[in-house]
């Protein structure tokens, strides 16, 4: 399937679905506290989805059995949201969101932390919120989608951290996933030109140790091997004629 370029009025749709997204990304994350499970952060997630008129992308592809995804801690992504875990004070803790409105989607996640969590936990959720902007001002005409991950890499590294590669991002639009395929690490230079129109999302999970990762027995839940904190941030941008938008911008105050 080739890259889509959207026109303007799909990018005005793509632009009401990212504001449901991300409005309800922060009002979930604004509720976050110690003791909470992380189910009634899928239940908070289905309510606000319902009363902004969309539905939550996630419940049902390939069998996800929830609405969002809820990783703490060495969770790299995927995580499954239970009623018998429960957040903790000093954790971290990405919830990635993605809403479908009028058959668009938008796709955004941010991690928070729960109280104070330790120093290596901040580092790495600092580096992974940084990693993002890095990757997002790489986004215009003409430059390499390889740009983008050079970026991402080049500060992770700086920082002392890795770069997760089983996962990156994806084209979004009239589908949650769609061509191309986003890697945050690797060479500039190479792979498609970006051209006004295209959509995709950025989302680099960063780890302060190792990068290698398993994937535990529910076929979902992405860990660190090796135990360490990870961290992700996500926007869903559009490629203009003159830079990039982003399409699922939080409000100020709303752990962007």
């Amino acid at each position: 399937m080739a890259i889509v370029l959207h026109d303007p009025d799909e990018l005005e749709a793509m632009r009401r679905a990212g504001r449901v997204a991300a409005q309800t990304l922060a009002a979930v994350a604004a509720r976050i506290r110690p003791g909470i499970t992380t189910a009634e952060i899928d239940a908070w997630v289905r309510e606000d989805t319902a009363a902004r008129g969309a539905r939550p992308s996630q419940l049902g592809y390939k069998g996800f059995p929830a609405a969002v995804c809820t990783s703490r801690n060495h969770v790299v992504c995927h995580g499954i949201p239970s009623p018998h875990e429960r957040v903790e004070e000093g954790d971290i803790i990405n919830v990635d969101v993605t809403s479908e409105l009028d058959g668009f989607h938008g796709d955004t996640s941010i991690t928070v932390c729960v109280g104070s969590p330790g120093p290596r936990a901040r580092h790495v959720v600092e580096v992974a919120r940084r990693g993002l902007a890095a990757g997002i001002a790489a986004v215009r005409p003409g430059a390499r989608l390889g740009d983008v991950g050079a970026a991402i890499e080049a500060l992770a590294r700086r920082e002392g951290c890795s770069v997760v590669r089983e996962f990156g991002g994806h084209g979004i639009g009239r589908r949650m996933h769609m061509p191309p395929h986003v890697a945050h690490h690797g060479p500039g230079g190479r792979g498609p030109r970006l051209r006004a129109g295209m959509t995709f999302t950025i989302e680099p999970m960063i780890t302060i140790g190792d990068p290698e990762i398993r994937v535990l027995a529910d076929g979902w839940t992405a860990v660190t091997a090796d135990g360490s904190p990870s961290a992700q941030f996500e926007h869903t941008v559009a490629v203009t004629a003159d830079g990039c938008e982003v399409l699922t911008e939080r409000v100020a105050g709303s752990n962007s």
